[in-house]
């Protein structure tokens, strides 16, 4: 069956949107091959994503190849269901008509734990004027980022906290360049490693290339 594109991702906000392009933008980094792909955000957000996926992404079945479906755990309205049980369960009613084609990956506790990494893009692109362990200590003494954890414990309110004292306003920009610059090679996140593994089953790399970052 001859479809219009490879991929249609439905998210939850132009946050994660722009997380997606600038993703896809380094499909060696993912160890697939490149993709053409649409990306539409729900009208309502995360429990959209998490109630009405199906019903959205039907009309797209003969359109793609594939469809994902991302969103928050925090906001998505089901704080007493695991993300795994909220993926197994979108998974669910997407087969009768995607099949095998879809998947759901939910983010733990939000996108932006996918922004705290040891990396020094991380500093420079959220503003912060020196190096990454003084960001680290100065949002430890707020209480944000407990000692020994490689991540805040609460990682949106550790990037507001940055963003005011850098005075740089939050946009879905900031989240485009982190994932087109930033480094995932050690990323252990259980969501992101989940959306990499369906790409790459989806997509495969192609002959001979490598992962560069």
């Amino acid at each position: 069956m001859a479809f219009d594109k490879d991929m249609v991702f439905l998210v939850a906000d132009r946050d994660i949107e722009a997380t997606v392009t600038g993703l896809l933008s380094r499909t060696p980094a993912l160890g697939i091959r490149p993709v053409t792909f649409d990306v539409f955000p729900h009208p309502y957000r995360d429990s959209g994503c998490r109630t009405r996926a199906a019903e959205f992404l039907r009309p797209m079945a003969d359109r793609y190849a594939h469809a994902l479906v991302l969103f928050d755990h925090d906001g998505c309205a089901s704080p007493d269901t695991t993300a795994e049980d909220l993926e197994r369960a979108g998974e669910r009613a997407l087969a009768p008509v995607w099949f095998d084609r879809a998947g759901v990956v939910v983010l733990e506790p939000e996108l932006e734990a996918w922004v705290w990494s040891d990396s020094p893009e991380v500093t420079r692109i959220l503003g912060w004027d020196g190096p990454a362990d003084e960001l680290a200590s100065w949002l430890r003494s707020l209480g944000v980022w407990p000692a020994n954890a490689a991540k805040p414990v609460d990682p949106k309110l550790a990037m507001i906290h940055t963003l005011q004292r850098t005075r740089k306003r939050r946009s879905a920009a900031i989240f485009e360049e982190l994932a087109n610059r930033v480094s995932f090679r050690r990323c252990a996140d259980r969501a992101f490693l989940k959306m990499r593994r369906l790409l790459q089953t989806w997509f495969g790399c192609e002959p001979g290339a490598e992962a560069k970052r």
